[in-house]
């Protein structure tokens, strides 16, 4: 099953795929740094922890200049992982922790094939209007490749 497009407007992007693995499995896939990384194609510094934030890189040669930071929200077992971070913060010259950050949730629930995850970005319409955009476009590609590259991950 390829990722599905459930709702998409100009201030979020969600995305689903059923994964042929169980929710625990699905689930230590994105909340465990070292297998988040993995996937995510990023080597995370530490753990997540709520109210913590999580730092990386990016390990694609492109963006690999890119810092990655995501604030866990909340991390409720088997069904609910969220951090706010910085959308498409790709130039090295540009502060972006002036901006508001988006949402995203990972919510998973259990399908007769394994494990449905849903991803949700929201907070798009509080990015600079310069931007905003691009980072709309870009995350939804990307939300559809991270959730291919996790299924395989797991699978």
């Amino acid at each position: 099953m390829q990722p599905t497009s459930c709702i998409m407007n100009t201030n979020s992007i969600e995305k689903q795929i059923e994964i042929k693995a169980p929710v625990a499995r699905v689930w230590r896939a994105l909340t465990d740094h070292v297998e988040f990384g993995k996937w995510f194609g990023a080597k995370m510094d530490s753990p997540f922890v709520v109210g913590k934030t999580t730092a990386g890189r990016i390990l694609e040669t492109d963006y690999s200049h890119i810092q990655l930071a995501a604030t866990v929200v909340k991390m409720e077992a088997e069904r609910l992982f969220s951090y706010t971070w910085h959308p498409y913060a790709v130039d090295k010259d540009v502060d972006y922790s002036k901006e508001t950050p988006t949402l995203v949730e990972f919510t998973l629930s259990e399908s007769k094939g394994g494990t449905l995850l849903t991803v949700k970005e929201s907070g798009f319409d509080k990015i600079p209007a310069g931007r905003r955009d691009e980072a709309f476009r870009m995350h939804g590609q990307g939300w559809a490749a991270q959730l291919d590259n996790i299924k395989n991950h797991v699978s």
